[in-house]
């Protein structure tokens, strides 16, 4: 039943990394309001790219979510280092306005989750 809950938490959360990468992948800087030039824009697209891959990658290892540790604990390291160059900002004065709030996406539920992954990988291994 755990590993249940832990799919389908991990199932949610991708949906994040997921949709935010499509959107910004597709429609560029616009997406959170900025005017950017071309070679900003093409920048947040690629950043995009790369938060959607993180998402799929994310939702790929849900079938088998007890055997894929090495690839959750490697996409939380991704997205904790992400995380923290945010957090890095808003202390150097730029506030992320709404982004703030996937600071707890990135600091606080990734790392929570991939705990949880760890968890449910144990108890698989001891049956």
């Amino acid at each position: 039943m755990e590993r249940r809950g832990l799919q389908l938490a991990i199932l949610l959360g991708g949906c994040v990394p997921v949709y935010a990468g499509f959107a910004g992948a597709w429609r560029g800087a616009s997406i959170v309001g900025v005017v950017a030039g071309p070679a900003a824009d093409s920048h947040f697209r690629y950043l995009s790219g790369l938060l959607l891959a993180i998402g799929l990658i994310v939702w790929g290892c849900v079938p088998a979510i007890e055997r894929r540790g090495t690839i959750v604990r490697t996409l939380t390291a991704v997205v904790v280092i992400g995380g923290l160059a945010r957090l890095w900002g808003w202390f150097m004065g730029v506030d992320p306005g709404p982004m703030r709030w996937t600071l707890v996406m990135e600091l606080v539920v990734t790392p929570l989750l991939c705990l949880w992954q760890a968890r449910v990988a144990r108890q698989k291994a001891a049956l």
